[in-house]
């Protein structure tokens, strides 16, 4: 019986590629990327020839049971995504899920995330936490909104930069205009940057000066009084 190993990859600095990370991905048989070409630069960085398969949200269901069947022929294969820890807002779980039902050994590797620094920086509560990744685009959202209004949890979200404005007005919306908000953007690299306030200053900020690059949200839980 082989092994799956999941591997995460840096969100931006290449230093914060781990020496167990670099090493699983030489040694294994093969490896599973979202994208082989942005996945081909990290490998060619670390020197690391080992041959590479592709593996995302749209061919996962197709992939899977192939997959299984040369981990049960004895294959060791690593799971990567584009950046951060496979299977968080990115494609992993359908295979993760498989291997265990098949009784086949999986291995997560710690490392790089980009919703752990993103929580840390924000300042807000981190003893309890829920992670709620990307909203839904149409169908669905304003359910999750009224679902969350009782929320009392520090809540974290993946928001794409063309929608961080429309979601930070309505967090205002739904919320309240004085909830805490912290907006994380470009991790780890040369601009990182983080905007704490309520989130109609928030808003207001990104409203002067439109976000670019890859942007983790946190807000404030709902404050829970006494009586």
């Amino acid at each position: 019986m082989g092994k799956l190993f999941i591997v995460p990859t840096p969100i931006g600095n290449l230093e914060d590629m781990t020496f167990r990370a670099i090493k699983v991905l030489k040694e294994v048989d093969l490896i599973l990327a979202e994208d082989t070409r942005t996945s081909g630069k990290l490998l060619k960085h670390f020197e690391i020839a080992t041959h590479m398969h592709s593996h995302h949200m749209h061919n996962e269901h197709k992939t899977v049971e192939n997959l299984v069947k040369r981990l049960q022929a004895g294959e060791t294969i690593a799971l990567i995504s584009d950046a951060g820890t496979p299977a968080i807002s990115d494609p992993g779980f359908l295979l993760t899920r498989a291997c265990v039902e098949n009784g086949i050994d999986v291995e997560c590797l710690p490392g790089a995330t980009a919703f752990v620094p993103a929580l840390v920086n924000s300042g807000l509560p981190n003893d309890k936490f829920v992670f709620e990744g990307f909203l839904p685009d149409k169908k669905g959202r304003q359910t999750r909104f009224l679902a969350l209004q009782e929320e009392y949890r520090t809540m974290i979200f993946y928001v794409s930069p063309h929608k961080l404005n429309k979601t930070l007005a309505e967090f205002a919306q739904y919320f309240g205009a004085d909830r805490p908000v912290s907006v994380s953007r470009e991790l780890s690299k040369l601009h990182e940057e983080t905007v704490r306030g309520t989130a109609e200053e928030v808003l207001k900020h990104f409203e002067a000066k439109p976000a670019k690059g890859e942007i983790v949200v946190c807000v404030g839980g709902l404050i829970k009084t006494k009586g």
